[in-house]
């Protein structure tokens, strides 16, 4: 693993501050990480993504595109406002035409932030029409709001009124088809374009998947009997938003009998001696790269158990296997029936999936067990630079405990490369 003697000397430094977690102090950070980030292309970074959409327009012969979805926002701009408000309050959306501008409807007061990105050819006030905004006079500004978008799509559509829209609720979606607009989902279009990553996002990726590295040492570094898993899982957290990061999309920490069964949240549980301690970072970085990688620990004060250590075997096992079948050209259900197999007594409790992408999130593809590909499997291929996270849950029914582990690679001509450099291997 990436132990503390192995870091850089600014890392070094920087951990050796963080002697305890009781006390309230600063993350320490890595200057080194932070320049380079500020070195990332993001003129070439936003291009690119551009592209990639204009080209799924053009596949399917769109007008453009509306997106409310704030992933797919950032997508498309490289904007961001207000964080995760704007997930559960759609509030500010981007016009983006096949072939004319990207218009981006925002809120007056914050329209500064967003215009300095040279892609984005207008910055309108947004019409927002949700119900904490708009109260009773949401039908009034759903009305005017659908009347600019139809008005957009005329303008700069050339007659095409075929718009690929990605987030609407019912009766606005009503409102724009009641002046002539044609709906589609956007969603497909995006996830697609998403898929494949340029060089800016493959070194934006790396460069999240260091902070995650240096966060994962440090939990390791403080991890002793008496502190809680919340305590541990804001080591890591300070770590990731000290450097820029951003948030995390769970809460999965946890140790001794709540590792069996996964996907129960952390807690205010002390950690014992001798405990597993298995979590998934889930952390989206610098620049909004999601780094999607699960490790498990044992804490220290008593020896690792033949049944743990044969749990921690049997997951590496699955990970190392499944990592190497990796190669672009590969269908998923080709990956999928090639998988290294479950053992029987740990099949009821495998993780839902084997494999999916990852971008700003979790990302199309999403590849099903073998055994799980008729009832929710679909079929695609793996290409060169596609990011995608290969994972393994090892725990019986009925289980004492569980490991969780899962890497998160790049796919290359020459095979699948880790970004991460911590290890698999942690007691």
């Amino acid at each position: 693993m990436v132990s503390v003697e192995s870091m850089s000397s600014a890392e070094n430094r920087a951990d050796a501050q963080l002697t305890h977690v009781d006390g309230y102090q600063l993350a320490s950070v890595d200057k080194l990480l932070i320049d380079e980030y500020e070195r990332v292309d993001r003129k070439s970074l936003r291009a690119y993504r551009l592209d990639r959409l204009r080209q799924q327009l053009k596949k399917h012969d769109y007008a453009g595109m509306l997106l409310a979805d704030p992933l797919n926002i950032r997508y498309a701009t490289d904007t961001t406002n207000l964080g995760l408000w704007v997930m559960h309050s759609p509030s500010r959306y981007v016009f983006v035409a096949t072939d004319g501008p990207v218009i981006l409807f925002d809120f007056t007061s914050s329209k500064h932030n967003s215009a300095h990105v040279e892609t984005i050819d207008e910055i309108r006030p947004a019409t927002p029409w949700i119900y904490f905004l708009a109260g009773p006079r949401v039908d009034e500004k759903a009305e005017a709001w659908a009347t600019e978008i139809a008005d957009v799509v005329r303008s700069y559509g050339g007659g095409n009124l075929r718009l690929a829209v990605d987030r609407v609720d019912p009766w606005g979606a009503e409102k724009l088809k009641s002046k002539g607009i044609q709906l589609f989902d956007a969603q497909p279009l995006t996830e697609q374009a998403r898929v494949i990553k340029g060089p800016e996002e493959i070194h934006q990726h790396a460069l999240s998947m260091r902070v995650c590295d240096l966060g994962i040492a440090r939990m390791k570094q403080v991890l002793q009997p008496g502190i809680t898993e919340n305590q541990l899982w804001s080591v890591f957290h300070q770590t990731n938003i000290a450097h820029g990061g951003e948030w995390a999309e769970s809460r999965l920490l946890t140790s001794g009998p709540r590792t069996n069964p996964w996907f129960q949240d952390t807690s205010n549980r002390a950690i014992e001696p001798g405990d597993l301690v298995a979590f998934d970072t889930d952390m989206v970085g610098p620049g909004g790269a999601l780094s999607d990688i699960s490790r498990t620990f044992l804490c220290p004060g008593k020896p690792a158990s033949g049944d743990q250590r044969d749990l921690l075997g049997f997951a590496a096992d699955q990970i190392a296997y499944n990592v190497s079948l990796l190669k672009a050209g590969m269908s998923f259900r080709e990956f999928a029936e090639l998988c290294w197999p479950v053992p029987e007594r740990y099949v009821h409790n495998r993780y839902m999936m084997m494999l999916h992408g990852v971008g700003l999130v979790d990302e199309y593809p999403s590849i099903a067990y073998a055994v799980d590909f008729d009832a929710w499997g679909y079929d695609g291929v793996l290409e060169e630079n596609m990011v995608v996270s290969v994972e393994s849950y090892i725990g019986e029914k009925g289980g004492k405990e569980g490991v969780k582990l899962e890497e998160q690679v790049l796919i290359t001509s020459n095979g699948a490369v880790p970004f991460s450099k911590s290890s698999l291997l942690n007691f």
